[in-house]
């Protein structure tokens, strides 16, 4: 389908904003060169996590965006800051005691304790580059270590030394007075030890590119250039963005006054700040920041498990500049989410498909699958058959759509076995049935006799209306809602359920009258 380039440009939707944002403060720049560099950064001292999938969807949502307005070819560097000194050792590291001996040196010249590698900043990448291949983000990989060593980071860490006091006069004002008696934009490498130090410099000789440190109680002089050196973080992503000239990138809220910093130094060296992004952090279920080492929230395995990679897409698509809860209880609304959004998009006008968040999610082509039945109910006849048999569920399902041919509907398939693994590891342990009072009771009695009065060619709609009418006759108005929460806890040990029409159409008239009276007589 081609689409007018006007409602690119019109279109409201995060991913073109900041693309249009790319193109106003950058355009010169970018036509010198030829092409966008965005960037993305991951630090190795750990495994890729859901931050890692989060910033590289986001960034990959821009770039595809970008595309849309310009036929400037783009670039998507994802940088490993592997030369980076470990500083502590992981908890969810084998043979931890390889870490042990080696912390403050850089990652690449650390033993891999998983013994796959030559050392743990290869096997880090490794598993980085796995991890997004798995998701098809096309990205060119970069290494720190190998873009110190091979040299192609010298004529910036030369404009570095050149405005060294420059760089100390931003960078000193925002430490503490004892940082300041050590900092120092360079970290040489040891000669002995093979440790990243963080000592001060006690002069600097831009003739023969060169710094002296104290180490000690001897005065060592080490050039910058080839690999004896790195740079502190926030002058090395300065450094970074100059020397590679990046584009764009995004990073986490925490990191705006970092962003700042960075930005300033990027201009004292002669560069021109990228375009920057910073979303809002992740949050648990209750309001606390996520962090690897507290293990608190949620990983991407586990969603993965539960739900597609493609409702976890929308979630990173949805508010990237408010904070959001990430926690299991949020899966079934953001599954449901998706496929409400898949539903909408072939009836939607073009406008309204750029902002529907399927189109950055799928590139602008999303699956054409009919959707059948929501998460939630699929969770509900989970529930309700107690079965973890995928079987069990279609059988349901074709009470609803005889015809449905399974094969047609790959979605749809996934879709069962998530619920099924959902269900049993998330939801079962919090399921509190209860008995319903005589007053309830006899509602619940009226309920089944009038579901069993049902034809089974009405619709999910007409059979709600049913069951609303029901409970007015035992609810006033304004207690309508506390009619469904009972049926829900009664039926479904939750204080929330499934819309009851499209459920009774899914399980089956009666098959939902017998449950009805099972729960009212055991």
């Amino acid at each position: 389908m081609l689409i007018d380039k006007k409602f690119f440009e019109d279109s409201e939707a995060w991913p073109f904003a900041e693309s249009r944002a790319i193109l106003k403060k950058r355009l010169k720049i970018i036509e010198k060169k030829g092409y966008v560099l965005f960037q993305t950064g991951y630090g190795p001292s750990g495994l890729p996590h859901i931050g890692t999938f989060g910033e590289v969807c986001r960034t990959t949502m821009v770039m595809n965006a970008f595309q849309k307005l310009s036929n400037i070819p783009v670039k998507l560097y994802t940088f490993s800051d592997d030369m980076d000194g470990l500083r502590k050792v992981p908890d969810n590291i084998p043979n931890k005691s390889i870490l042990e001996n080696n912390l403050n040196k850089p990652l690449t010249a650390i033993p891999d304790p998983f013994k796959k590698f030559k050392s743990f900043g290869e096997h880090n990448n490794n598993m980085l580059k796995k991890f997004l291949d798995e998701f098809n983000f096309k990205y060119e990989f970069k290494s720190s270590t190998d873009l110190y060593t091979k040299g192609d980071f010298d004529e910036a860490l030369t404009q570095v030394l050149k405005n060294y006091q420059k760089i100390m006069d931003v960078v000193l004002p925002t430490l503490g007075p004892e940082r300041r008696k050590t900092y120092s934009p360079f970290l040489p490498i040891c000669p002995e030890t093979g440790k990243v130090l963080e000592v001060a410099i006690v002069d600097i000789n831009l003739d023969s590119k060169t710094i002296i440190y104290q180490n000690g109680n001897k005065k060592v002089e080490t050039k910058i250039t080839g690999g004896a050196c790195k740079l502190q973080w926030k002058v090395d992503w300065a450094m970074r963005w100059f020397a590679l000239g990046v584009d764009f990138e995004m990073y986490g809220k925490d990191l705006i006054p970092s962003a700042e910093l960075s930005n300033k130094i990027c201009k004292i060296l002669g560069g021109t700040p990228p375009a920057g992004f910073a979303y809002e952090l992740f949050l648990d279920e209750n309001g606390e920041k996520i962090s690897k080492s507290k293990g608190n929230g949620i990983t991407i395995e586990q969603w993965l498990k539960y739900a597609s990679p493609e409702s976890l897409s929308l979630y990173m698509y949805q508010n990237p500049t408010r904070a959001k809860k990430l926690y299991f209880q949020v899966i079934p609304k953001a599954v449901d989410e998706y496929l409400s959004f898949l539903e909408k998009f072939d009836k939607q006008e073009v406008k309204e498909k750029l902002g529907n968040p399927v189109w950055h999610v799928h590139n602008g082509n999303p699956p054409k699958e009919k959707i059948i039945i929501s998460f939630n109910i699929l969770l509900n006849l989970v529930s309700v058959s107690n079965t973890d048999k995928e079987e069990v569920i279609w059988k349901f399902i074709k009470n609803f759509s005889a015809n449905l041919v399974k094969e047609n509907h790959p979605i749809l398939a996934k879709l069962i076995l998530n619920a099924i693994n959902y269900f049993n590891d998330v939801v079962k342990v919090n399921k509190k049935f209860r008995k319903p009072d005589p007053a309830e009771k006899k509602a619940l009695q009226d309920l089944a006799e009038q579901i069993s009065k049902m034809s089974p060619t009405l619709q999910p709609e007409e059979m709600q209306t049913i069951v609303y009418s029901v409970g007015k006759t035992h609810y006033s108005k304004e207690r309508l809602r506390e009619w469904f929460k009972m049926i829900y806890e009664v039926l479904f040990g939750d204080e929330q359920g499934p819309r009851m029409g499209s459920f009774i159409s899914f399980y089956g008239i009666k098959e939902t009258v017998n449950l009805i009276n099972k729960s009212i007589n055991d």
